[in-house]
């Protein structure tokens, strides 16, 4: 080799280290890993004579029993419960402090699933709702009654504060039981529940036991009685088992939970939206086809510019595999669905994006990668304003336990993460401000881990970021 290729090689080698160095400047500037060192334990379901499992006393007793909104507005609720002795009646008797009793009539359903045989499965829709107003109903007409209650939202507005409470991949483990128990005593008090997918791991268990959907339904009750859960629906939905003669994705899921997806104009259960205070919320399916010409893909680009942001400011999205993850466990599992949708995210400025699957906590900054188009070699996430925060919070302590493998160095997209249980509170309070926190189960109720202050991307799109609120 001649002094001049030696010397061309030296200035060559000079260049791509600090092309090198330049570049983990981008990656390694990340925000904060979490120094809480949780005790590394093995997350356990709990058995079934375990009391939060146990079913209540008295003939064909209703059990189970689970509300969600039942239109686009949160004039309408679904209430489904189950029976056990016989169908019994699919009738809800319900009534306020200031109305007489009316009674709603709903159907009961049953399935099969490898040798399992459900019980009787009630869905009744109630309609025609009182914005902001207690109502009280019954269920087990004709020989067990019970009796619970739900608040209707305030009127859809821009101005109108409302609560969601956030958990996903909750599972029925004693760690569940701690995320459930944490939520119910957190003194910000969610109104509605926002959940990410991941409900009952029933198919942890050969033949996807479904007595483990029957004991999950008896264990969250005590919350899903009394407040909307929002359903979004994760890969253990799926319940996909050819080897057990199990050919029909999502079949215990779409018999025991409903969703008012024909309201937004959806052909199926697992994408729809709602309306409910100021927000409006988009649940997308991260396991139905999502494809250019796919249906949820033509309802999605539909929707989308549907949102009025000046009667509901703040645009929230859930789905169940995230986007961006800095874990190694699912990682880049959601790349295809985001190749397909962030433009659009930007483009009509969602606030934040929600999702589970990966069993942690993780908070992103506002940030985007849309710019690649194959042949430009722009393929790294940047800090965009118009763009969503991306919250992982996949951590309500199933029996697959903790993901504690992080990838290093830390992405600068990424603002805080922590491998624990728990949950997170979103409340907004007007149209220009919301705050959002995250609990550990392991600290008090009051105490938040992580924190942040929401500034609304239509109304207020100053910089919300970590860095710009330290």
């Amino acid at each position: 080799m001649g002094l001049a290729s030696a010397s061309v090689s030296s200035m060559l080698a000079v260049f791509l280290a600090l092309g090198l160095v330049l570049n983990l400047g981008v990656v390694c500037n990340g925000g904060k890993t979490s120094t809480f060192v949780r005790k590394v334990e093995k997350s356990v379901d709990m058995p079934f004579d375990s009391d939060v499992f146990k079913a209540p006393h008295g003939y064909n007793a209703p059990q189970q029993v689970h509300i969600t909104q039942g239109d686009q507005l949160g004039k309408a609720v679904i209430v489904s419960w189950v029976t056990v002795d016989e169908p019994g009646s699919s009738k809800v008797i319900y009534w306020s402090a200031k109305s007489k009793k009316k009674i709603a009539v709903g159907k009961f359903n049953t399935y099969k699933y490898s040798d399992y045989s459900s019980p009787y499965i009630h869905h009744v829709t109630i309609r025609n709702l009182k914005y902001n107003t207690k109502y009280y109903y019954e269920v087990g007409i004709g020989h067990t009654t019970r009796k619970f209650w739900f608040v209707t939202p305030p009127p859809v507005g821009p101005d109108v504060p409302y609560t969601f409470g956030l958990i996903g991949d909750l599972g029925q483990t004693f760690d569940s039981n701690k995320t459930v128990t944490h939520y119910e005593l957190n003194p910000q008090k969610g109104q509605a529940l926002l959940f990410v997918g991941d409900l009952s791991y029933a198919d942890h268990y050969p033949k996807h036991d479904n007595n483990r959907w029957d004991s999950w339904g008896r264990f969250v009750e005590r919350i899903t009685a009394y407040q909307p859960w929002i359903w979004t629906a994760g890969n253990h939905e799926l319940d996909f088992e050819p080897k057990i003669g199990e050919t029909k994705p999502w079949k215990p899921f779409t018999n025991r939970y409903r969703t008012p997806f024909k309201a937004s104009g959806s052909t199926a259960p697992f994408w729809y939206s709602i309306k409910r205070a100021s927000a409006h919320i988009i649940v997308l399916s991260s396991y139905s086809a999502y494809g250019k010409y796919t249906p949820q893909y033509s309802w999605l680009e539909e929707e989308l510019p549907k949102v009025n942001r000046t009667e509901t400011p703040w645009l929230i999205v859930l789905l169940h595999s995230p986007w961006y993850n800095s874990y190694n466990y699912h990682y880049m599992e959601g790349e295809t669905m985001r190749v397909m949708y962030e433009a659009w995210f930007v483009k009509y400025k969602v606030d934040v994006v929600f999702a589970g699957h990966v069993h942690a906590y993780e908070r992103t900054e506002r940030i985007s990668n849309i710019a690649y188009n194959i042949v430009n070699g722009i393929c790294v996430p940047v800090k965009d304003q118009s763009a969503p925060v991306y919250i992982t919070i996949g951590d309500g302590g199933n029996i697959e336990g903790l993901a504690t493998n992080m990838t290093e160095p830390q992405p600068a997209y990424s603002a805080f993460r922590e491998a624990s249980f728990g949950h997170a509170t979103f409340g907004i309070k007007n149209r220009t401000h919301a705050y959002y926190s995250w609990h550990r189960n392991q600290d008090g109720y009051a105490v938040e881990a992580d924190s942040m202050w929401f500034f609304n991307r239509y109304y207020h799109p100053v910089d919300d970021s970590t860095s710009a609120q330290s």
